[in-house]
């Protein structure tokens, strides 16, 4: 199906919100009173093939090319871009074709068209979807929503998965209205937002890959974005990549990586929000919804910094302290905690209240006030150089005697360096000069360094403070060996190192001037 042509493009668009649920939550996703007119239309089989080069030129390019038959039809299909977190809005060209087989005709005009030319080899098939599809329109809000319940199969031709998705398409009207449309299923229904696309889960086969841990992707930006574009270019990339790996870390074993990765996404989206806090300042949900992220994450945190005492701080108390009887309960009793803490994680991320505040965010970052607000409207990179900027000043202003600061203010310090890469990684493509390049490097090893020292003081100033439940009794803190105890030598040669990179980080020249 066509999408709706946006005002200001050419190019027909695609405009939909993509939710998973579960396989064996399909039979309750069908009954919801707002779907029963959908699950009560005749399904009709679907089969779509996707082709690409041997070299998966246009999988590098962000393009896909499937043929789909429906009945007697054969349609062939190009799409242009990969969409973000939820909400997918592509460019998209569909051609009714004569047979089986890709036709060039009907991509001429496209995307793919060059794409095509250039790599110089033919298409061939990859992967296949099999889907028992189920669609109806219905009136919503100011908007006429086209619903699709899709169930089937993914098959490669080494191995095969499940799919179960909501997908809800604008046929016109506000995209305000496809989340609330959303957020009113979400609030009895197990739907999260869905993060990949159908060709995405065939790539998944192909590579032979289960949901896996992620780091954050580089934020694609043009030099000639307004400031709302960007950052929510930005905010959507924090979305996916923590649904990336909430996906991981439910759907695997409880890797450490991946509940890692989600507290960095949590992380990032926090930052974007008080980076980019000038474009809300009459849109007070920013704010509302930042907190809300801290306080419902807050274990995650608990769990997290369990990890690291397990992994790194206690090895290092071992060697410093060798032949302490008291590190093996130290351990057992961690590892009970640690244990603890992820479950408390696991029910946080299986409850309706976490699911309906990931579509909560992902709906304000699409359709919020702040968005209308002339804020949104001015120039991407001299918006992005005044928050940098600020972000700048306050390490350098943070950060005066390092070495000398309490641990208080040097987690202040931290924080500000935290907020201040993740700013240099957000708004780097802005700035795509070769100078600029050269400086962004320069820069980016400057900060990792700084941060990478005072998260290792962070980490041992944690330790002092994580209780254990006495075995005995169950009510007193069962403590790590005294601090004194840490190794004095590696804080002194952290703090000299972290004033060196704070030092080296102000010398190098702003990449954004």
């Amino acid at each position: 199906m066509m999408g709706e042509e946006i005002e200001g493009t050419a190019e027909p668009r695609e405009i939909e919100l993509k939710l998973d649920c579960a396989g064996p939550d399909f039979t309750v996703l069908s009954t919801h009173p707002l779907l029963r007119d959908v699950a009560a239309v005749p399904s009709q089989l679907l089969l779509s093939r996707y082709y690409d080069t041997p070299d998966h030129a246009l999988r590098k390019a962000g393009l896909t090319l499937r043929i789909r038959e429906e009945g007697e039809r054969r349609i062939q299909t190009v799409k242009a871009g990969s969409g973000q977190v939820g909400l997918f809005d592509r460019a998209e060209w569909e051609t009714d074709i004569a047979g089986d087989q890709p036709d060039p005709a009907a991509w001429a005009g496209t995307a793919a068209e060059p794409v095509l030319a250039e790599a110089g080899a033919e298409v061939q098939p990859l992967f296949s979807t099999l889907i028992m599809r189920r669609v109806h329109p219905l009136d919503y809000g100011e908007s006429r929503i086209l619903v699709t319940l899709d169930e089937g199969r993914v098959e490669s031709a080494d191995r095969d998965s499940s799919l179960c998705e909501l997908e809800l398409e604008l046929a016109h009207g506000q995209v305000g209205d496809l989340f609330a449309f959303a957020q009113s299923l979400t609030e009895t229904l197990p739907l999260r937002l869905g993060v990949l696309t159908k060709s995405a889960r065939g790539f998944a086969l192909l590579d032979g890959q289960g949901p896996t841990p992620a780091k954050a992707e580089s934020v694609a930006l043009s030099p000639d974005d307004d400031a709302g574009t960007v950052f929510r270019a930005v905010a959507r990339s924090c979305l996916h990549h923590l649904r990336i790996n909430e996906t991981a870390f439910l759907e695997g074993p409880r890797d450490p990586s991946a509940l890692h990765q989600m507290r960095v996404a949590l992380r990032r989206l926090r930052s974007a929000l008080s980076l980019f806090s000038p474009l809300f300042e009459d849109d007070p949900r920013a704010a509302a919804l930042a907190d809300e992220i801290k306080r419902v994450t807050e274990p995650f945190g608990t769990a997290r910094n369990l990890d690291v005492f397990l992994h790194d701080t206690l090895p290092a108390l071992a060697e410093h302290n060798n032949g302490d009887p008291s590190l093996d309960r130290i351990e057992e009793r961690a590892q009970a905690a640690r244990e603890q803490a992820y479950g408390a994680v696991q029910d946080i991320l299986n409850s309706p209240q976490w699911r309906g505040l990931i579509l909560d965010i992902a709906g304000w970052i699409e359709a919020g006030p702040w968005s209308g607000q002339d804020a949104a409207r001015q120039d991407g990179r001299h918006f992005a150089a005044g928050i940098l900027d600020k972000a700048r000043r306050r390490v350098k202003k943070r950060g005066r005697g390092l070495r000398h600061l309490d641990a208080h203010t040097r987690h202040r310090v931290r924080i500000s360096a935290k907020k201040l890469r993740y700013g240099a990684e957000f708004l780097a493509g802005l700035f795509p000069k070769p100078k600029a390049q050269e400086r962004q490097e320069a820069f980016g090893d400057a900060l990792s360094d700084l941060q990478d020292y005072l998260g290792a003081l962070n980490d041992i100033e944690t330790a002092r403070h994580l209780p254990f439940a006495n075995e005995e009794n169950g009510s007193e803190p069962a403590e790590a060996p005294s601090m004194p105890e840490v190794d004095e030598k590696r804080v002194h040669d952290l703090l000299d190192k972290a004033a060196d990179a704070r030092a080296e980080l102000l010398d190098v020249k702003p990449f954004w001037r």
